[in-house]
Parts: C-alpha cells; structure tokens; sequence
C-alpha cells in the first residue's frame, strides 16, 4: 500500500509508540557476532614479541589500511622491553596494550598469537567470540614448543610447514587445527632463513584463515597422539660437539641450527674450544685410522679438520681466550704444544667430547 510522506510520518510515529509501550524505550546495542553465520573484516587483537612475529602483524596492517575486507581493526598486546613487535606497532600507530591486556570484552571478535611465549587463561580467551588463533612454525603436533624451527633443522628434517590452531585455555600448542600448509627445507639451509620463509609464510596462511575463519572453525580437526615430537628452548648444553657419536651429518644440521647464536664447542688440553665457521665434511690426508677428535690442519682448504663418527669436518675459525684463524691455532697452538711435548700423536692432537645427558638427547634425536 503507497502513502503520502505526511501519512507515512504518521504511521512510523504510531508503530514507535506502540513499541514503546510493548518492549520499553529502545536501547542501541552491539549485537553478538555468531560464529555460524558472521564473518569479516575482524576486530583483531595481536599477541607478539619477535621479528617472527612481525611478518603476520605486516601483513594484517597492510589488510587493515586496504579495502579486502579481512581486517577492521587491529591493536596490540606486547611484552616489556625493545621489542621488535613493540616497534613496529609504534613506527605504524597501532594502540599497544600492555600484558596481561584489560578492557577487551566485547572489542575485539579475534586474536591472534604469534611466538608471544605466555601461557593464555580461559577468561581471557572467552572474551574473543571466535577465540584466539595461534600461528605456530611447524607441521603440528611435530616440534610442540618454543623452538620448532631450530629443532627442524637440528634433526635433518626434509619437509616442515606452518600451521594455525585454536588456542586452549592454559596450555602450548595442543589445540584444534585450522589450517596448514607443507613448506620443503631447502638443503643446507640454516634456521635463520628457515625461520624467516615460516614467517612469510605463516603470515600469508593465517589471512587465508581469517578470510574464511567461521568455515574453518567448523571444520576444525584435533591433533593426534602420533608423531608428537618436543621442541624446547635452545641452550648452551645443546652445543657440545661428541665426536665419538655424531656423524658429519649431525654436526652439519647442530652447526646450521645454532652455530650463529651459540658457538658449538668441545674441550682441548683441558680447555673450552669454540669452533666457528663451519666448512662442511671434508677429505682429510691424515691416518685414515685416526680416532674422533683427532684434529689436523688442512693446507689446502685452510680449515682445521676433526674426526668424528663417520669422517671429517671442518672449521675455518676457532675461539681459545680469542679469535683464530684455523692456521693461526695450528701454528700457535696445536704446533707449539705438539713440539714440546716431543710427541705428535699426543693429547695436544685431541678434541675431547663432553657429554651429558640432556644433550645426548639432543645428538640421538630424541
């Protein structure tokens, strides 16, 4: 039925009246989102701390400040000190919140954890209406934990990936996964451009996610109880070669997981040795039946050379009190020793392993 505006005004008058009187004065609200039916641009809240984590929150800026429709808003949750995520938000005006973050129910529809490293309690994660999501550098439930990707690459592995979860209230890594992606790790490849591939990588996959995020949910599936592997933090135990029980393959994938953080090492004539500048297996002219740790210079390739389980190894730089060239610790150290001593097939020949047991897990792969 057409009405005049006159007659239309009236008729909307005596509609909010009756309205009025019925359901009482009306009150604007923010209507829940449903998870079943809603989708984006997403009000995110980003949990990070390190450059890893700067790739995603990157890419969400540069979606937030286009017109793909992904993303609305975006703040974020950093820790204290210089902070590379702290950083970047303040360098592009996004608001930081600090740790644990307060005031966010009913702000925010999502958010975001990338290698953020605090365990995230149930209250906080019910505030978010589709939970918070979890960029993690591995194919999970392979590599849990802080390292995966040193741990990748310390164990030979020839396929990672990236995946996103759902976060469970109070613990690391375990829960519902999303989404994933397979990422082949190139050969000789060293943690740091590994890690630095996962976080381009990573990045790009959790937009993906979010552009679909209430169908990924649906489809969400556990992870499984097989081929759980643990990936804890990096320490200085981890970096001591034993040449008795690793292979040239072994220390290859120890020296390109930690060598440009933390110096592997072993012990000579009774002292810490830092062996840097890794050169790979090498062909030795010393006594095929020289025993691990036997140590020798090699003229040609300028390296020091060591035996270990199935061959030789080579280092271009030493550190005993300070640097060294492999020539300069042969001539000044392993030469002058070996001439006082009278003796060429002494101790002063030997890099000596020492071992415990945390890292011979490490070595064993377990």
């Amino acid at each position: 039925m057409w009405t005049n505006r006159k007659s239309g005004g009236l008729l909307l008058k005596a509609v909010s009246h009756f309205l009025k009187l019925r359901c009482g004065p009306t009150v604007r609200t923010q209507c829940p989102r449903n998870p079943a039916a809603s989708g984006p641009p997403w009000r995110l809240l980003f949990f990070g701390t390190d450059q890893f984590a700067v790739e995603s929150l990157r890419l969400l800026t540069l979606c937030r400040n286009s017109s793909d429709g992904v993303v609305e808003k975006l703040e974020v949750v950093t820790l204290p000190g210089d902070l590379p995520v702290k950083r970047f938000a303040q360098e592009n005006q996004l608001p930081l919140h600090s740790w644990p973050p307060h005031d966010v129910e009913g702000q925010f529809d999502v958010g975001v954890v990338v290698s953020f490293g605090r365990l995230l309690h149930g209250e906080l994660i019910d505030k978010f209406p589709y939970g918070i999501l979890n960029v993690h550098p591995s194919l999970l439930p392979r590599w849990r934990g802080p390292a995966p990707v040193f741990h990748t690459i310390m164990n030979g592995d020839s396929l990672t990936g990236v995946t996103i979860i759902q976060i469970l209230p109070n613990k690391f890594d375990v829960g519902p996964i999303l989404n994933q992606e397979l990422h082949p790790v190139p050969n000789l490849c060293s943690a740091e451009d590994l890690g630095a591939a996962l976080a381009t990588r990573g990045a790009h996959l959790l937009v993906v996610t979010l552009r679909k995020l209430p169908e990924r949910i649906a489809n969400k599936r556990e992870q499984g109880t097989a081929g759980v592997t643990f990936a804890p933090k990096v320490n200085k135990s981890m970096s001591w070669i034993n040449w008795e029980e690793q292979t040239c393959e072994q220390i290859a994938c120890l020296c390109r997981a930690i060598g440009s953080r933390i110096p592997v090492r072993t012990t000579w004539m009774g002292k810490t040795v830092k062996l840097l500048d890794f050169a790979g297996k090498c062909s030795s002219s010393a006594q095929r039946n020289q025993q691990p740790g036997s140590v020798c210079y090699d003229k040609a390739s300028s390296c020091l050379a060591v035996r270990c389980k199935d061959g030789w190894v080579a280092f271009r730089t030493v550190v005993l009190n300070k640097r060294l060239t492999a020539a300069d610790f042969h001539n000044g150290y392993l030469n002058q020793t070996s001439r006082k001593s009278g003796s060429s097939k002494g101790a002063e020949g030997q890099f000596v392993s020492r071992t415990d047991s945390a890292q011979k897990k490490v070595w064993t792969g377990h």
